[in-house]
């Protein structure tokens, strides 16, 4: 054990480390960088855990990547592409895509006796993947969509059967305005629910065959493939894949490019959070700065006397940064322990809720991801012990002649 790690022990644990002053401000410091720490960590969690959320969701509804006739606009009514084109075959063989299915959308009325709404048809057919609806339903089932099916079963949403007086099991009218107008009845085999008020209030989901025949199209035609992938991360890059197999004549977009407006807000919660993290560690820094000030004032006889029998500024400073590393590193740990804890508490139970009209979930969502904990960990001992050598040097300039001279 080398000197200065012998002093540092005494000078925390020891008689000498027990003053008045300097006992209640480490004590505070260690609360200082508890805190600050447990509010990173809740704040860091809450964030990608909302982050998360949302693009589930919105994803979803509109997968990675859709794939459109080059001349179709932003209406619900597509024109027309191959149901079985080339370049599918390519895709299935892509390592990045996990799945692949067709899809087509037509707007209409929903009317009953006493209430009128708009609503977005996306028909569907049999390979269509079900699981983000699965965890969504909350009354019925979902409509079994298989070619010897009547195919008038539809999903709608709670939006849809609250404001229309509806549930699982009755029938909905739907009128299509085109030339001529037509009707449609439909059977209500389920409702769910997401939270999304854009997508709730508009989509309800049937056989694409009754979509077909609405709009005069055979069984080779669909509105356009959606696109699942395996990493999110990797969006860019598998859509200009995509969009250099499927050829000039179809558009491809990301789910980023469909509603850039959502996830741009989801961008600037990532700024807040390191608002938020900045803004703890100055505070926490500054805590530490006036803990080691206080050290050194309480103990410059100490210095002195170290410095008369020859021992040099480095050496020095090496002490009180010891002293410092217990306090840095029992407030790290203990702001991890009470940051973790809550957000288990949170994730279990949902203590916390939300308006889901305004923030998209009933309850605040976490998001436990390990190296966003180990970067948050090694980021704020490398913020404090930088923090701390400033400060240490206010150890050469005092004089063990003034100091041994005032004792």
């Amino acid at each position: 054990m080398s000197y200065e790690t012998f002093i540092a022990k005494k000078v925390l644990f020891g008689k000498s480390g027990k003053s008045r002053m300097a006992n209640p401000v480490i004590r505070i410091a260690t609360l200082g960088i508890t805190l600050g720490m447990a509010v990173m960590i809740v704040s860091v969690m809450v964030v990608t855990g909302f982050r998360n959320e949302i693009t589930a969701k919105v994803i979803g509804f509109g997968a990675h990547i859709r794939i459109n006739n080059f001349d179709s606009n932003n209406s619900y009514e597509e024109i027309p592409i191959a149901a079985n084109a080339p370049f599918v075959t390519k895709l299935e063989n892509n390592p990045n895509v996990k799945h692949i299915q067709i899809y087509a959308t037509k707007a209409g009325i929903v009317k009953t006796n006493e209430e009128i709404q708009g609503i977005v048809l996306k028909g569907v057919d049999k390979k269509y993947d079900w699981t983000f609806f699965k965890d969504k339903l909350i009354a019925g089932k979902l409509p079994v969509l298989n070619d010897s099916n009547e195919f008038n079963e539809v999903l709608i949403s709670q939006k849809t059967a609250n404001q229309m007086q509806l549930k699982a099991g009755d029938d909905m009218i739907v009128y299509f305005i085109q030339q001529p107008p037509r009707i449609r009845k439909f059977k209500i085999t389920g409702v769910y629910t997401t939270g999304l008020d854009e997508f709730d209030n508009l989509y309800a989901f049937c056989n694409i065959d009754i979509i077909r025949k609405l709009n005069n199209w055979d069984k080779t035609q669909a509105g356009g493939y959606e696109i699942l992938i395996h990493d999110l991360n990797k969006l860019d890059q598998v859509n200009d894949e995509i969009y250099k197999s499927a050829g000039f004549e179809f558009y491809t977009q990301s789910i980023r490019e469909q509603y850039p407006q959502l996830f741009h807000w989801l961008d600037l919660q990532n700024i807040n959070v390191i608002i938020i993290i900045g803004l703890i560690l100055l505070i926490a820094g500054i805590s530490m700065i006036s803990t080691l000030l206080i050290l050194i004032l309480e103990n410059t006889a100490m210095i002195g006397m170290l410095k008369a029998l020859g021992a040099g500024d480095r050496s020095i400073r090496k002490i009180f940064i010891y002293i410092a590393v217990p306090v840095i590193g029992t407030g790290i740990i203990a702001g991890n322990i009470l940051g973790i804890g809550l957000c288990l508490l949170q994730w279990k139970f949902g203590l916390v809720t939300l308006p889901q009209e305004s923030y998209y979930v009933s309850t605040v969502p976490v998001n436990f991801s390990l190296p966003h904990l180990i970067l948050l960990n090694a980021g704020t001992i490398l913020a404090c012990i930088l923090i701390l050598i400033g400060p240490s040097a206010v150890i050469s300039r005092i004089s063990p002649s003034k100091v041994m001279r005032f004792d």
